[in-house]
């Protein structure tokens, strides 16, 4: 077996083997397979998908790359997951908020990938937090807080960690079975009791139809069962920013702002909604209805911010956050209004586009070397629906230099669109695979 024989089976449009995706899978990590040979592995299965029983056997062998975890506490050990969405800054609110509830969540995320945000450098806009731990330390830290978030180690799925990479700068991201195994090879390895998945679906998504999400859902938990881990799937509207700020530490004002009690909105209904049927099926609530009361009671009681504070403190950053969190934050240098060009309704927008113009002030990466900038990015976006006149702030772009504010502003009006006609509200939860 070598590297280019798998290519060639993808190549010829042969699904390859089960023992030819776990060679495959064990080369990345032991850098046998070369980059060139990864990339080109990856456009192969964009164009020649595995189907189910190659997506979990890609998915194991991942999983299998490094070490697999078990876990010796007095809870259930459950996370969550997001397939990537803009202002989608949930996990930073649900894994200390399941951790008041009793749960122990060890949350092993990734980047920025493409024009979605990254809970890692979300994390990271925090002075002195750090993300890359071993695995004592990640253990320690999750049995002592109840929550950590974290980047794979090197010996937690450790093709996947070379493979997400490369993914990001050859245009092979948007591949339902890359994604499926990359999402689940790194939870999987976390040693879970159970998982639940959001799955966005919209503009501001990398599925952008119903018909996309639901086949993309339905891989993941099959597979996510498949491999012994019992795991449901809510599909979620992402036509706008689940929060109105797009950038790093943006959205960490925003989970502030949730956990301390000074707002709510969606991104508290999307923590319910996620978190309620996952404590059912954890045994820390009776039902779905119990689980979400008892997420609302974390969240509003302060306990999920007091959890927040000491995961926070226990991977490096400020003691005094959450009671201090805005002197905390980065700010930036230059901050734009975005006028409205014409009056008229918000009736869409182009997540994908807005994405894309945090990724240009320098809030995600275009090559893999590219240092993020947690301060840049936008905040303040209108809701759809809104009624605006010319002139009217759309919203504010937050940028390190004036050229490149100038840039974003022009990127967010063309981002946006103003008419006649009234944008009808979708419910935020879509649809649900169990």
């Amino acid at each position: 077996m070598d590297a280019r024989a798998v290519i060639a089976m993808l190549r010829q449009g042969q699904v390859p083997t089960h023992d030819a995706l776990e060679w495959f899978a064990h080369g990345l990590a032991d850098q046998t397979v070369s980059d060139a040979q990864a990339g080109a592995f990856a456009m192969g299965i964009c164009r020649q998908p595995l189907g189910a029983q190659g997506r979990t056997a890609l998915t194991c062998a991942m999983r299998d790359s490094g070490r697999v975890l078990s876990w010796d506490v007095p809870g259930p050990v459950i996370d969550k997951h997001s397939t990537g969405g803009i202002g989608d800054c949930v996990s930073l609110a649900l894994a200390p908020a399941l951790a008041a509830c009793g749960a122990f969540v060890p949350m092993i995320s990734g980047r920025g990938l493409g024009h979605t945000g990254g809970t890692l450098d979300k994390m990271e806009a925090i002075p002195g937090v750090s993300t890359s731990f071993d695995i004592t330390r990640f253990k320690d830290i999750v049995t002592r807080t109840g929550a950590a978030i974290v980047s794979a180690t090197a010996d937690i799925a450790p093709a996947d960690r070379r493979l997400y990479r490369i993914r990001d700068v050859t245009a092979t991201v948007e591949s339902l079975d890359l994604i499926t195994a990359s999402i689940l090879s790194k939870k999987l390895a976390a040693g879970l009791h159970g998982l639940v998945l959001d799955v966005k679906c919209g503009s501001g998504a990398f599925m952008k139809t119903p018909t996309e999400a639901r086949d993309l859902a339905k891989a993941l938990v099959e597979t996510a069962n498949a491999a012994g881990c019992p795991t449901e799937a809510l599909i979620t509207d992402m036509d706008a920013p689940l929060v109105p700020a797009l950038g790093n530490a943006l959205e960490v004002a925003e989970i502030m702002q949730l956990l301390t009690g000074t707002k709510r909105g969606r991104l508290f209904d999307l923590c319910c909604a996620l978190g309620g049927g996952l404590l059912a099926r954890a045994g820390l609530a009776l039902d779905k209805a119990e689980g979400e009361k008892k997420l609302e009671h974390a969240i509003t009681t302060g306990a999920a911010a007091e959890r927040f504070g000491e995961m926070v403190y226990a991977q490096g950053g400020p003691r005094d956050f959450v009671a201090q969190w805005p002197r905390f934050l980065p700010e930036a240098p230059v901050i734009r209004e975005v006028p409205a060009p014409v009056s008229g309704h918000l009736s869409a927008l182009n997540g994908e586009a807005l994405g894309l113009t945090v990724v240009g002030l320098g809030g995600g990466r275009q090559v893999e070397t590219d240092q993020i900038d947690p301060a840049v990015g936008l905040s303040d976006i209108l809701p759809l629906g809104s009624k605006v006149r010319a002139g009217d702030t759309l919203a504010r772009v937050h940028a390190s230099r004036e050229i490149q504010a100038d840039i974003a502003v022009q990127s967010v009006q063309s981002a946006l669109t103003i008419g006649p006609d009234i944008y009808v509200k979708k419910p935020l939860v879509l649809g649900q695979i169990s």
